[in-house]
């Protein structure tokens, strides 16, 4: 069912755990990743650095987890020509902490759609196109700038800081979620405008495909 942007919660990952090596990833429907003491339970939210690029920094939610391995649900590896067999290991982090981030206002997001490559050859008057992957996604919210005390304004602050990777979850008002591995921006300069609040302006830059799950 169709709906609106209205009621969705924006939330950033403020704790990420250690990473854990991934010895191996398997080709299957759902892929089954190999992290010997891993500690991750169904449902988790992990961030993925794989030696496939097509997994690379990409958040997936774990799924039938045992000791040392757990599946990435609806991640498909089936095809050894994008993902060659014994070469997708890497390492794995946890999502241990979701802060809220509140007072989210203009909400915009360019990037992902199709890039081309235009050619042709000189013995042709037609021009060919290639696909050639997405570009990159991009988000910016504009946020009450007095909210400046809230925990998920403090959580950007220190994000801006380090510029260490984290990723954005939009839980959607029908209960699914997408997550964007990202980094972020928080410009402390208050945006001044007649006519309009004070807003203070937050830049994501993805790094890698968002995942869109279901509600549990």
């Amino acid at each position: 069912m169709a709906q609106v942007p209205s009621g969705t919660l924006n939330f950033v990952a403020s704790k990420i755990s250690q990473p854990i090596p991934v010895t191996g990833v398997s080709n299957a429907e759902e892929a089954v990743v190999t992290a010997p003491g891993h500690g991750f339970e169904d449902g988790d939210i992990v961030l993925l650095n794989s030696g496939w690029g097509r997994l690379n920094k990409r958040c997936f939610r774990v799924k039938d987890a045992d000791d040392d391995t757990f599946a990435l649900e609806n991640a498909d590896t089936t095809r050894t020509d994008f993902f060659p067999d014994g070469t997708g290991g890497g390492s794995v982090t946890r999502i241990e902490d979701w802060i809220q981030i509140v007072t989210v206002m203009n909400p915009s997001t360019s990037g992902g759609e199709a890039k081309k490559v235009t050619y042709k050859f000189l013995e042709s008057d037609v021009e060919y196109n290639i696909n050639d992957g997405f570009s990159a996604i991009s988000r910016t919210y504009e946020l009450d700038a007095d909210s400046f005390d809230a925990p998920g304004y403090k959580a950007l602050e220190r994000l801006t800081e380090t510029q260490e990777d984290t990723v954005l979850k939009m839980l959607l008002r029908n209960g699914s979620a997408v997550y964007l591995p990202c980094t972020v921006a928080l410009s402390a300069e208050p945006q001044i405008q007649e006519g309009k609040i004070v807003t203070s302006k937050l830049e994501i830059s993805g790094n890698g495909r968002s995942t869109r799950y279901s509600a549990l």
